[in-house]
């Protein structure tokens, strides 16, 4: 054990006295994000298609990666906010890697944030993507609010991929400083790319140039087999 591990580790015991906290992966005692599900939330970006858009996601949405999104999301477990973030940045920096070159250089991708409703926000008190994006650490900024909603929609959660579509179907207008950008929409989780085919669709409106998607995390079963994976 090196020095600053042992020194990180005894902060994390101090602070466990005097905060206690469980595993947001395990329920370990002790530990935000224990040390074996830390290691698995390690990333690896892999590239599927979502209704025509590149979709660059760095976990399959299951195991420990589920429960601590869920633990973020619905269980107001703020302090994995980081660990997501460094997921998220791998996304990020795999989507800008496979961006198209222009005369020969790539240009910065803008990152545009999915909307929350505004059920989501009162549940939450706070956006959950902008939070762990806050934290990935991206040398482009986002725009925000490029993305708004023009009328609120459903849970996403327990729809079918044609009640999705419905759901979703030109519920978003962006900005018009999006125009003669290349954006790159950012959200937490794909399952059946509804929500982010309507997010280009919205942009595209708007005049600017959907580049692809990242993700933190994307459902097993809406994955490709032929899927590329690359470790980070």
């Amino acid at each position: 054990m090196t020095a600053h591990t042992l020194i990180r580790e005894s902060l994390l015991d101090a602070a466990a006295v005097v905060l206690p906290v469980r595993c947001a992966g395990c329920g370990r005692p002790d530990r935000s994000l224990c040390d074996d599900c830390g290691r698995a939330l390690r990333p690896a970006a892999a590239v599927h298609d979502a209704r025509g858009v590149p979709v660059c996601s760095a976990l399959p949405y299951d195991g420990v990666a589920r429960r601590v999104l869920l633990a973020y999301k619905d269980g107001g477990r703020v302090d994995v906010a980081r660990a997501l973030g460094r997921v998220l940045r791998c996304a990020i920096a795999e989507a800008q890697r496979r961006a198209p070159a222009r005369a020969g250089e790539r240009s910065a991708l803008l990152p545009v944030l999915i909307p929350s409703t505004r059920a989501a926000w009162r549940r939450r008190g706070y956006h959950p993507t902008r939070s762990v994006l806050a934290r990935a650490h991206i040398l482009v900024p986002p725009l925000w609010r490029a993305l708004r909603l023009s009328r609120q929609t459903a849970d996403q959660a327990g729809l079918s991929v044609q009640q999705r579509s419905g759901n979703r179907s030109g519920s978003m207008v962006a900005s018009r400083r999006l125009d003669g950008r290349d954006c790159l929409i950012v959200d937490d989780i794909v399952t059946s790319g509804a929500t982010v085919a309507e997010a280009a669709r919205a942009i595209r409106s708007a005049g600017g140039s959907v580049v692809g998607a990242a993700a933190i995390a994307r459902t097993p079963r809406r994955v490709s087999a032929s899927r590329e994976a690359v470790p980070r």
